[in-house]
C-alpha cells in the first residue's frame, strides 16, 4: 500500500509538472482576451516598409477562422467577403507594407459567456505611427474562444466607417 501511495503521489507531482510547464510555454500574448486583441492590432500595424510577422498573425486563429470585410460598392450594395488568414495575407499583406498601417483600437465592448467572447472595437487606422490624422476609422466584430488554455479568434467581421455610416457614439470613447 506504501508503494502506491508513493507511485501515486509521483504520478500526480509529474502530471502537476507537466501541466505547469506546458501552461508556462503558452505565449503571454494569447493568455488573456486583452493581450489577444491587442495583439491582432500590433501584429499588422507597422510604418511603410516594415514587414510584419504573418507566422504570429496566424498563430492567432482557430484553423478554420474566417475574416469577414464588409465592402461597399458604388451602388450601394454591400457584400461580406469570407477569407481565411492565409488569404488576407495574399490580400493585403503587401499593401500594408507598401503603404504603412498603424490600426490603433480607440473603443472597445465585449460580452462573454463561459468560453466566449464576443467584441465590438472601434479602431482608426493611420499610415504612419506618428500621422496627424486618421485615413480609416470602423469596427471589428471579434469572436474569441478560450479552450481553457488560451484566447483563440474564432472570426473578425468588421466594417468601415463612412460620412454616411457614422460610428455610433455608442462604439466611440467615453
Amino acid at each position: 500500500m506504501k508503494y502506491i501511495t508513493t507511485f501515486a503521489i509521483g504520478v500526480s507531482f509529474l502530471f502537476t509538472s507537466f501541466s505547469m510547464n506546458a501552461q508556462a510555454s503558452i505565449d503571454p500574448r494569447v493568455q488573456e482576451a486583452d493581450a489577444i486583441i491587442k495583439s491582432l492590432y500590433g501584429v499588422i500595424s507597422g510604418d511603410k516598409g516594415e514587414a510584419r510577422d504573418w507566422d504570429f498573425f496566424k498563430s492567432l486563429f482557430l484553423p478554420d477562422a474566417k475574416l469577414m470585410p464588409i465592402q461597399a460598392h458604388k451602388d450601394g450594395s454591400q457584400k461580406m467577403l469570407y477569407v481565411t488568414p492565409d488569404e488576407y495575407i495574399e490580400m493585403s499583406g503587401k499593401w500594408l507594407v507598401e503603404n504603412g498601417f498603424h490600426e490603433v483600437e480607440i473603443a472597445r465592448t465585449s460580452d462573454s459567456f463561459g468560453h466566449l467572447m464576443h467584441v465590438f472595437s472601434t479602431y482608426e487606422a493611420y499610415q504612419s505611427e506618428d500621422a496627424d490624422s486618421s485615413f480609416m476609422s470602423g469596427i471589428n466584430s471579434i469572436q474569441l474562444f478560450n479552450d481553457g488554455t488560451r484566447w483563440w479568434i474564432a472570426n473578425i467581421a468588421w466594417q468601415q466607417a463612412s460620412e454616411n455610416l457614422p460610428i455610433p457614439k455608442t462604439y466611440l470613447p467615453k
